[in-house]
């Protein structure tokens, strides 16, 4: 399975990381397929740099983000905040007249 997670890089104390999509079982600083962006926490304000393309891309093929990924792509606008937008009630299609 692909999972979108963050790569450290940089020096000791002073890390900065990479959005990456890699095979689940490759090490965190390891093996990767793409780069998609970077983040920097040590700046103030924090920098966050994505290929939002390329991320729409892998989520639609079925890449699962970690979940500091997760809540970094939630601060950039590209996942929904509450899941419960997402459904819808089942009744609705209940509730309308039937011409029998």
């Amino acid at each position: 399975m692909v999972r979108l997670r963050l790569r450290r890089m940089g020096a000791k104390k002073a890390p900065f990381y990479r959005v990456v999509a890699a095979d689940s079982s490759s090490p965190r600083d390891g093996r990767f397929i793409e780069i998609l962006g970077h983040y920097n926490p040590t700046k103030d304000p924090q920098i966050i740099e994505l290929k939002e393309d390329r991320i729409r891309y892998w989520l639609g093929v079925g890449a699962q983000p970690s979940d500091t990924v997760r809540s970094l792509f939630r601060q950039k606008g590209l996942l929904k905040q509450n899941r419960d937008e997402d459904a819808q009630p089942e009744d609705a299609e209940s509730e309308a007249p039937s011409e029998e």
